[in-house]
């Protein structure tokens, strides 16, 4: 049974997550013991907590390696949810791969590593970090402008990652993202998010700034959104918390954007009567 629990967040997050006041006052209603930690904190005793729940480490993806090997440290003091190797593989997005290996309909994507060149198709495209979070250094890229997208890829490589070159989505910028949010498995509630892509380089914020609002989810998107959360777990078996984001095609069909597994944005805000109960539910199940 889950009496103490880590609410593991970072010294940059405190206080932006809008998540977290509502979910950790649900757990203690339950009358579990919550405190928020950062994972860089080296007086945390992690072998003092039952579980560990990866919420706003928002500052892993500068110093990838470093969180890892925290990762590896604390998952032997601590259980950990999501399960640590399910976080390892999602932390680089090159695992969209193995989503469209598994039959699910993720957007296009060319995985460009060091050395490696892009040929975009369209008229408009954009390039990420496969290691990223709030969509820092996410570019968007036009006809003509061949040249300075080449230039971030090269931006991206001396960074030592991996350039994500994707087709900008029509859709996006009328109709938004509709991030799907599941807890045990289970479909929970959706939500409609707009992002205001920050420049290149960009480091004065931890994400974008967004418009969210609630939706409530068609048919197509849960089924889709489903799909893509039942190819994860045959790999890692049951999660507590994911978030599977969509975009609608140009042929009303819709496209998995990422998969977060492990420090999502939960839209409790949005999610409507009964979600922050059951994500209080799953946090401590």
């Amino acid at each position: 049974m889950v009496r103490r629990l880590a609410w593991v967040t970072s010294a940059p997050a405190r206080g932006t997550d809008p998540d977290e006041p509502l979910a950790i006052a649900a757990i203690q209603q339950h009358g579990v013991t919550v405190d928020a930690v950062d994972w860089e904190d080296p007086s945390v005793r992690w072998d003092s907590y039952d579980r560990a729940v990866l919420r706003s480490p928002w500052n892993y993806q500068a110093r990838p390696a470093e969180f890892l090997d925290w990762l590896t440290r604390v998952e032997r003091l601590v259980e950990v949810r999501n399960p640590a190797a399910a976080v390892r593989w999602s932390l680089d997005k090159r695992y969209l791969g193995d989503l469209a290996a598994a039959g699910v309909p993720v957007i296009d994507t060319q995985f460009v590593g060091p050395g490696d060149s892009a040929s975009p198709t369209g008229d408009a495209w954009v390039v990420k970090p496969s290691i990223g979070a709030g969509s820092s250094d996410v570019a968007v890229f036009r006809a003509g402008q061949e040249e300075p997208s080449q230039q971030h890829i090269a931006y991206l490589h001396r960074r030592g990652l991996t350039a994500l070159v994707q087709p900008l989505v029509r859709s996006v910028t009328n109709e938004g993202e509709w991030p799907m949010v599941f807890f045990d498995g289970a479909f929970s509630h959706s939500a409609n998010k707009f992002v205001r892509l920050q420049g290149v380089g960009d480091e004065e914020r931890l994400f974008a700034r967004e418009d969210n609002v609630p939706h409530r989810a068609n048919t197509t998107q849960i089924a889709v959104a489903t799909q893509a959360m039942h190819a994860v777990q045959q790999r890692f078996g049951p999660l507590t918390y994911a978030r599977v984001d969509l975009v609608r095609d140009d042929h009303d069909g819709y496209l998995v954007l990422e998969v977060e597994i492990f420090e999502p944005s939960l839209f409790l805000p949005e999610g409507g009567p009964g979600a922050v109960e059951r994500c209080a539910a799953a946090l401590i199940a």
